[in-house]
């Protein structure tokens, strides 16, 4: 079926949209004015598809557009060089920004190493965390680190729900533990329905790095 052209509407169709738009407008007016609640979130981007980081950095992107301080830890890219750090860092001092991870466990293939890079990450993390100048902190890839158990899974959501009032944390990483996401406000998981990867495309400039 093809869309209705311009010229095509008449003035009861023009009508009859309007008094839609208008009973739909009132509805959504009052659902947004019953939110009154201002709160630091904790918010968990998680699920197999792509895109998890890459809607982390959207949100740094908007705390710096309204000209606050933002907070990165990445914990398992540290061998990727990463081009939105490199667009970031034009912020100057308003971005903190410390890749503490070795690669990936299957390229470090070393367990006590990657063990320790993960506190090494987590104690920089708290430390972002109590910085009040900051009011969003990105913890990129922290669900593997809890996935592979290199953290103390009770002592870091306890850390996240204590969070200073007003700081909004980001989690990213596939596979989040039932208990970060029982404890997040906002959980989002990314599915894959399809992926170029699979058809033989390698990762590329702007796309995955």
């Amino acid at each position: 079926m093809s869309a209705i052209t311009p010229q095509e509407i008449t003035s009861k169709d023009a009508e009859r949209h309007r008094a839609k738009m208008e009973k739909r407008k009132a509805v959504q007016d009052a659902e947004v004015a019953d939110k009154t609640v201002e709160k630091g979130l904790l918010i968990v981007h998680t699920g197999p598809g792509k895109g998890k980081s890459t809607a982390a950095f959207g949100l740094a992107l908007r705390t710096l557009g309204h000209g606050g301080r933002v907070g990165v830890v990445q914990f398992i890219k540290g061998a990727w060089h990463s081009a939105e750090r490199d667009a970031l860092v034009v912020f100057g001092d308003r971005v903190e920004w410390h890749t503490m991870g070795e690669g990936f466990t299957w390229e470090t293939q070393d367990l006590a190493r990657d063990i320790a890079a993960a506190q090494r990450a987590w104690a920089k993390a708290q430390e972002l965390m109590a910085d009040a100048s900051i009011g969003l902190v990105i913890l990129d890839e922290l669900n593997i680190a809890l996935r592979y158990d290199y953290l103390p899974l009770d002592e870091v959501v306890a850390a996240l729900k204590a969070r200073r009032d007003g700081l909004h944390v980001v989690v990213t990483g596939r596979n989040a533990k039932p208990a970060l996401i029982e404890a997040a406000d906002l959980v989002t998981e990314m599915a894959l329905v399809k992926h170029h990867f699979a058809a033989g495309v390698k990762a590329q400039k702007g796309v995955e790095f």
